[in-house]
């Protein structure tokens, strides 16, 4: 990767556009969301070599640009989007333009250096498309089944239970993927399997972390716990002294490690007696299940780092 100057590049993205703006440049530059906007974009960065360009995690409309970005070897870090409006904040800027914007993440990753986001694999990038679907499909059933609850006309419970066996078809057919992508790589296989064999974790959590958390193994417990977003931050301002809360981090790897950590509280005997021993000393149970969440994911990190599995490591933790 080109990384010899100083040149730093921010781009605020959208659906049919994006702004960059570099260090380089008084002001910036407004791009179509197209493959030809893209070329055009590409063609500037291969003239000033920036290093490092950073955009905000938007909800998946920047994965085009980031691959393509990797694709041509730039180092780029895609952040999260309340890093950029807390870093807004402090230098007091209120007003809001898709160029502000740009000029703000561009300064942001001038100031902060953020960590490179390293590129997917193609398998990894499908099975991230993948299980982002099956928590659709799972939110939109969830509100099926209420719905069908409340219903009082028997042709519109009808139609409701037609729905709903669509969307178990089709989460059936989303499972049965992710299964057949872990399956085909032998990296995703190794890692499923040491994830799998911790009591509490199932495939399509699996494939979650796989696909959302490739830097699982990589990091120490501090960097994995913040990267995710599990690691209690202190609130102390005024007369509030002693709080500690969690945020930020990746949203959809730590709900999607909610329900583990549940299940693991009755089938897990190392989460199990850790979560208890907090209650019984007096901790809040939702306190105590995040720090659960946090242990179970410490857990899994220093797992897929040594390459071992839960019964090899059980009596470690």
């Amino acid at each position: 990767m080109h990384q010899h100057n100083t040149n730093y590049v921010g781009i605020d993205i959208s659906k049919s556009k994006f702004d960059a703006r570099s260090t380089e440049s008084s002001k910036g530059v407004v791009y179509q969301y197209t493959p030809d906007g893209m070329k055009q974009f590409i063609q500037l960065l291969q003239q000033i070599q920036p290093k490092l360009i950073c955009l905000e995690a938007t909800g998946g409309l920047e994965r085009k640009l980031v691959a393509l970005l990797h694709k041509h070897k730039f180092p780029v870090a895609v952040v999260n989007p309340r890093q950029i409006r807390d870093f807004a904040r402090a230098k007091n800027r209120l007003a809001k333009t898709d160029q502000i914007d740009a000029n703000t993440i561009m300064e942001f990753a001038q100031t902060m250096n953020p960590r490179i986001t390293e590129p997917l694999i193609q398998a990894q990038q499908k099975m991230r498309d993948f299980t982002a679907r099956r928590g659709q499909v799972c939110k939109q059933l969830l509100q099926e089944r209420n719905r069908l609850g409340t219903a009082a006309d028997k042709q519109v419970a009808k139609l409701i239970n037609q729905s709903i066996r669509f969307m178990e078809k089709q989460l059936k057919a989303i499972e049965k993927e992710l299964k057949q992508l872990i399956d085909a790589d032998e990296e995703s296989r190794k890692r499923s399997k040491i994830l799998q064999s911790v009591p509490g974790i199932a495939g399509t959590t699996a494939a979650l972390l796989i696909s959302e958390l490739p830097e699982l193994g990589s990091l120490n417990r501090k960097q994995i716990s913040r990267l995710v977003g599990v690691a209690p931050t202190n609130r102390d301002s005024g007369t509030l002294r002693g709080k500690r809360t969690i945020g930020g981090g990746r949203v959809r790897v730590r709900n999607g490690l909610y329900m583990p950590t549940v299940t693991a509280l009755n089938h897990n005997p190392v989460i199990s007696t850790f979560y208890k021993r907090l209650v019984k000393n007096g901790k809040p149970k939702m306190v105590a299940l995040v720090a659960a969440m946090r242990k179970l994911l410490i857990i899994l990190n220093t797992m897929v780092k040594e390459g071992k599995q839960w019964e090899t490591k059980v009596i470690n933790f």
